[in-house]
């Protein structure tokens, strides 16, 4: 087992335990990392705590997660949108209602099994059997641009720059609405929603995040948007966008149902893709079209 560490900041302190540590980690439920408290995985500085206990400026967080069970994830023989291949990363243009990595109940038809089968296993080990190669995620029905490493020494450098904030991500969206104003930045802590654990909300006790929003069109009742991400929280646009009351267009989890245009998903697309290469220390810029059904939405919402 390998210990994790975390430190308390100024915009962190008088967070419970098992809160924050449940914002770390969001593929855990809270009631999981509540198990991990009191199984004695967890130490605040180097003395077990309950969950209740309240965060502290410069507190040091260790936690020891227990060794993953042995899963097997196939490699599949699932056609690819390769944008961009090395020796040490790929870049993927994803198509919608593809899920990115295996996750309890579905382990097989997802992105992970696709590169597992291009690549002869030859991914990153950062992450795991379950998430080999994947340094960040795109939701199920976002289409577009998707980083993977093929190596820890490419994951670290991008997984680092991703820390940073020095990768530019760019999404393209329909909202629903008109934004008046020619630039929003959205500067909006995230986090769990306390009252449904699947979704994600704008929290006072949740993680920083911004995006910032440049609506490129503005329709009768909709916008054509450029988000751009400074943060990269789990369904952060989605979230930002419904927070400002602009909905993504087809978000049924963070707008409302619609059949409207018979939808798939929120119409999302990460577009624009820059980052620095780890090896040729080259900054890199890719850029991928709008899908098919983006564009033809574009024109029915035009007229």
């Amino acid at each position: 087992m390998e210990s994790q560490y975390y430190y308390i900041s100024e915009d962190e302190e008088d967070v419970r335990l098992d809160v924050y540590l449940a914002e770390q980690y969001e593929d855990f439920s809270r009631s999981y990392i509540q198990k991990l408290i009191n199984g004695e995985h967890v130490k605040v500085n180097d003395k077990l705590e309950k969950n209740k206990y309240l965060t502290k400026l410069g507190d040091k967080i260790e936690v020891l997660l227990p060794e993953p069970k042995n899963l097997d994830v196939k490699a599949q023989n699932i056609p690819l949108d390769i944008f961009y291949e090395d020796d040490d990363l790929i870049i993927i243009n994803k198509q919608q209602g593809m899920v990115v990595h295996p996750g309890a109940g579905n382990y097989e038809n997802t992105l992970v099994n696709a590169l597992l089968y291009h690549c002869d296993g030859q991914l990153s080990s950062i992450n795991g059997v379950i998430r080999p190669g994947i340094v960040h995620r795109i939701d199920k029905d976002t289409t577009g641009l998707l980083m993977v490493a093929k190596n820890n020494f490419a994951h670290q450098s991008l997984a680092e720059q991703l820390k940073e904030h020095t990768i530019t991500r760019k999404y393209h969206a329909i909202c629903n609405g008109i934004i008046k104003e020619n630039k929003i930045t959205i500067d909006a802590p995230i986090g769990r929603n306390p009252v449904d654990r699947l979704k994600m909300s704008v929290i006072q006790s949740g993680r920083n995040a911004v995006t910032y929003v440049n609506p490129l069109e503005r329709y009768k009742d909709y916008t054509y948007i450029e988000a751009q991400l400074e943060t990269g929280r789990t369904h952060q646009i989605r979230v930002h966008l419904s927070y400002i009351k602009h909905p993504l267009l087809g978000d049924e989890v963070y707008g409302k149902k619609s059949t409207k245009f018979n939808l798939k998903g929120q119409v999302l697309h990460a577009k624009t893709l820059g980052f620095v290469h780890p090896r040729t220390n080259e900054y890199m810029e890719f850029n991928s079209e709008l899908p098919d059904y983006f564009k033809k939405l574009l024109t029915i919402i035009s007229k």
